[in-house]
């Protein structure tokens, strides 16, 4: 059940959020200060009550979820081009930076995708000159239930 706020922004529920973790990329929009959009194709995987994203810590993306915790997700191609027939959802992100919430991720990540997964942390080793960048977890929760913390933008 989803609730319409717009023609094509609906506010989710969890029941919605829960189906995007099927999806084999997202559309994750996140939130300049200025309030201009600014959206990045992502794996995404579900875990119980939210979906997760693995990515590299201090990110563009996650210095906006810490200021803004609000975002928009859009089921979408690699390329981050929106599907024909995609519908975009409001969601809460929290930024997890535990190690735990890290390779919990990285596991539900790393099952859900398989060899596609394999080969693009191993380009990307290669790329960073076998460097390996933190990582961070994001957990995305449906609006409706959301941590308390999260609760006021």
């Amino acid at each position: 059940i989803a609730v319409v706020v717009s023609p094509r922004v609906h506010v989710m529920t969890a029941t919605t959020l829960l189906d995007f973790g099927d999806e084999p990329y997202v559309l994750l929009t996140t939130f300049r200060a200025n309030g201009d959009r600014v959206g990045t194709p992502v794996w995404v995987a579900r875990d119980s009550d939210h979906l997760v994203v693995m990515t590299a810590a201090g990110t563009g993306k996650v210095k906006r979820i810490e200021r803004n915790a609000l975002v928009e997700l859009t089921p979408c191609d690699r390329r981050g081009r929106p599907k024909p027939w995609a519908v975009t959802l409001t969601a809460r992100a929290e930024v997890r930076e535990s190690e735990g919430d890290a390779d919990a991720t990285r596991a539900l990540v790393k099952a859900k995708y398989g060899v596609p997964y394999r080969i693009f942390t191993g380009i990307e080793r290669i790329v960073r000159r076998l460097k390996q960048s933190p990582r961070v977890a994001l957990w995305i929760h449906p609006t409706a239930d959301v941590p308390d913390y999260l609760a006021t933008p």
